[in-house]
């Protein structure tokens, strides 16, 4: 176990939303939100990175990837170029001044953002703006992730870049709604079928019925080819807190609406997602159902149908997570953790693959 973020440390009163990832070399990156002030979701954030060279046992120097000055840079994630090797990051800003209820009140906005490393990262380009190319005008909160996202195999769409994603929708005219209730949420997925470059918007799915509300969401690519969605159930009337989905188009379509997936007992928070080589597919998330509190390490066999228990990581507070692989036989899982809260440290545990 090690700690690349901790509380109060390195100028940032507080280190949320991680993100891990290998990199082609060997090099091992753990990517968090460096929050400034406090644990909230805006003001001054930064996306921010540690690089470990002996896998994750010891972590290089923090570094700013990515800065919008006194507003919010944030959902990071990341997946690999398969063509050039390189690492391509998208994220998304908005005026620190507002949050996250006045953008889907529809009184601010939210921008979308993509950056490269060329040297594992090491150094990263500066964010270009990408709003027009993934934000349809009907979009008004929008969110990447956050986590990792996943490069197409095979298909019709090999080395396409698959980053799930999430946004709000305005309410129907003449309706007194603002727009911040949950039932306006829902899914949707961005895609590059150039290596990062340029980026479009795929399928979506969202229904303001209030039923099903999906948010942060995470994927993964089955043996089969098939892409697996799992995303957050923001305060929907069915029972659970988590829902899925499928494409067998690359992200272009999905099989059905996203559906409750009623085997992950989980409170309302993000989840991730890592289909092992040759192994299970695991989901990392907390166990307990009415507070970010234990987390566990979840295997499905039969390709996110039903899911178990697999492995119980802490009884601790825990909350966010990222897993890649460290090898081939040991899972790496950077959670947000602490002793009397979810977010006093980032935490990197290494899980031999055996053991799940």
């Amino acid at each position: 176990m090690s700690v690349p973020f901790t509380a109060n440390g390195d100028g940032y009163a507080a280190y949320r939303i991680p993100v891990l990832t290998l990199a082609p070399d060997g090099t091992l990156l753990a990517i968090a939100e460096g929050r400034k002030a406090s644990s909230a979701d805006s003001g001054e954030i930064d996306i921010v990175s540690r690089r470990s060279v002996d896998g994750g046992a010891t972590w290089g120097p923090l570094s700013v990837v990515t800065s919008h000055g006194a507003n919010t840079a944030g959902n990071p994630v990341v997946v690999t170029d398969p063509a050039s090797g390189d690492l391509v990051l998208v994220s998304c800003g908005h005026s620190g001044t507002v949050t996250e209820a006045d953008i889907m009140k529809g009184l601010a906005t939210r921008q979308v953002y993509v950056q490269r490393s060329v040297d594992s990262g090491a150094t990263w380009s500066t964010p270009v703006d990408i709003t027009t190319q993934v934000k349809a005008p009907w979009m008004r909160w929008y969110a990447t992730g956050p986590g990792r996202g996943v490069t197409v195999t095979g298909g019709a769409h090999p080395g396409r870049l698959v980053i799930p994603a999430n946004h709000s929708r305005a309410p129907a005219s003449g309706s007194t709604d603002t727009g911040a209730e949950g039932k306006y949420l829902g899914a949707h997925a961005i895609v590059s079928d150039n290596g990062g470059h340029t980026w479009q918007v795929t399928f979506t799915s969202s229904n303001p019925t209030g039923a099903l509300n999906e948010n942060e969401s995470c994927v993964a690519e089955l043996p089969d080819g098939r892409l697996y969605f799992n995303a957050r159930d923001q305060g929907g009337t069915v029972a659970g807190t988590r829902a899925d989905t499928y494409s067998a188009d690359g992200g272009t379509t999905v099989q059905s609406a996203y559906r409750v997936q009623g085997t992950i007992t989980t409170p309302v928070v993000h989840g991730s997602l890592l289909q092992v080589p040759g192994g299970p597919l695991l989901y990392a998330g907390p166990e307990h159902p009415d507070g970010r509190v234990t987390m566990v390490i979840r295997r499905s066999d039969d390709g996110g149908r039903t899911w178990w228990t697999c492995r119980k990581i802490s009884g601790l507070h825990a909350a966010y997570s990222s897993m890649a692989m460290l090898d081939p036989a040991t899972v790496g899982l950077l959670y947000e953790t602490g002793d009397w809260g979810p977010y006093d440290r980032i935490e990197l545990v290494a899980v031999p693959v055996a053991e799940l």
